[in-house]
């Protein structure tokens, strides 16, 4: 299963693999895409979002669909696929796939020359952004009419798709925050597992007793993390983004890296070195299984492969402070292609890979916890591997505390991510203060999202 972002790993191309433009030219594409939609579109952008199928239910219908991932992930996918073409012989797929490296900058290419897949995986770093472009279909009519199945999802996980008042996206699997420990080092050591709810002076006070203990870090400093912020932030009453605006100050910024310094100062956590390898997004770095801290905040659902890194045995429970500031996250998308001859089945696809039995049973966890609530049991009665059941028992007690959805990344969020990994590190460093670093990362951000 892959994590919450999209692998880095390279993996195979996929079908009709095109090499991706440069990035000013696909820039300069996309511009011009923005400008010619209306003309691109034509009548099936005008009409009624609910409507754009075939008008014969039998009438042969070709979609082509484009996702990334490994080679697993393909398989899974092409035969929940054949099992729909199966119920549905007059359906078939061009099916086109590849690694996370270069997906975006291929999709970019195929909407700006004008000839996007019907049907796409996406995430929320992108799915604002191509909403804001008139690029995908708004499915909340297919949803009110149940042709579009979100009664058995959590709500916050179907809302997580919502842009500016349009369902752009439908989540293919859920997601959330989970802070991973080290319970072998504890137990052997008889030290208390950290809990759910624990206030975050009250997660620092017991990282810095593991380090006295243990001779290892407590807790790996989460403050390149944006993830670990955004849930402060919410339980602050804030939020990482405020329409089309930061929902956050300067000030909020330094208090954050204010906490980190007084952690970093009572050894709670390990040196800027260390830490600078844990701000790596690759499972095999987290700290939790190179030995080097007993905690590392990743997303819940990466349980299982941290635990093919470790012999030792790992726990998760949610971030700390209130637990209500979490919410049951995307951990990808399917959209439809506003354009799109076959709008209507191709939102049928969507439908399928959500809510058949067959088909969530074959796709598994590999796009994440499956969204539908009930099949999800299924899955995880199915599931023989402990370090994901850990992960569904966790996101299961989650379900019962998530707090309303935040809106979807916006223009630019990508970057705002890599410049607080970097106003982070000046602190961790001691290259700045955590007050010239927070305003760093705020004029770098108001840039990244102009």
């Amino acid at each position: 299963m892959h994590p919450a972002t999209p692998p880095t790993t390279n993996a195979p191309a996929g079908r009709n693999h095109r090499t991706a433009l440069p990035r000013r030219r696909l820039l300069r594409g996309l511009l011009a895409v923005t400008v010619a939609a209306p003309l691109m579109f034509g009548a099936a952008a005008c009409g009624d979002d609910g409507g754009g199928g075939a008008a014969d239910p039998n009438a042969p219908v070709k979609l082509s669909i484009f996702w990334w991932g490994g080679d697993a992930r393909a398989k899974l996918t092409e035969d929940a696929l054949a099992l729909y073409t199966r119920k549905h012989p007059n359906v078939t797929f061009e099916k086109t796939w590849q690694a996370n490296q270069g997906y975006f900058d291929k999709l970019a290419t195929l909407t700006a020359g004008g000839n996007p897949p019907d049907l796409f995986q996406i995430d929320d770093n992108y799915l604002a952004e191509y909403a804001s472009r008139n690029t995908t279909l708004d499915l909340t009519s297919y949803q009110k009419s149940g042709k579009l199945d979100t009664s058995k999802f959590p709500e916050s996980l179907w809302q997580y798709g919502v842009v500016d008042g349009e369902l752009a996206g439908l989540a293919a699997g859920e997601n959330t925050q989970g802070l991973v420990y080290n319970k072998t080092l504890l137990t052997r050591n008889n030290l208390p597992e950290p809990t759910t709810g624990m206030s975050w002076e009250e997660h620092i006070a017991w990282a810095e007793q593991v380090t006295a203990k243990t001779k290892v870090p407590g807790t790996q400093d989460p403050s390149a993390d944006y993830k670990a912020f955004w849930v402060w932030l919410r339980q602050q009453g804030k939020d990482l983004y405020k329409g089309s605006e930061l929902g956050f100050t300067a000030e909020d910024v330094t208090r954050w890296f204010d906490l980190w310094k007084g952690a970093r100062d009572r050894k709670a956590t390990p040196s800027a070195d260390v830490i600078h390898e844990g701000n790596s997004s690759d499972v095999t770095k987290q700290l939790v299984v190179t030995g080097k801290s007993a905690t590392s905040w990743v997303w819940a659902n990466q349980m299982p492969d941290l635990k093919k890194n470790t012999k030792d045995e790992l726990g998760v429970i949610a971030y700390p402070g209130d637990p209500s500031a979490q919410w049951a996250r995307a951990s990808m998308y399917w959209s439809v292609f506003k354009g799109s001859k076959n709008k209507d089945v191709a939102v049928d696809v969507i439908n399928f890979l959500n809510n058949d039995q067959e088909a969530v049973k074959l796709l598994g966890t590999d796009r994440g916890l499956p969204s539908n609530l009930d099949l999800r049991r299924v899955v995880s009665d199915d599931t023989t591997d402990p370090a994901m059941k850990q992960s569904i028992a966790v996101e299961a007690e989650l379900t019962q505390k998530f707090g309303k959805s935040p809106q979807v990344p916006i223009k630019g969020h990508s970057k705002v991510k890599s410049e607080l990994i970097k106003a982070a590190e000046n602190a961790q460093y001691g290259r700045a203060t955590p007050a010239e670093a927070a305003a760093q990362f705020i004029e770098a951000c108001k840039s990244a999202i102009a």
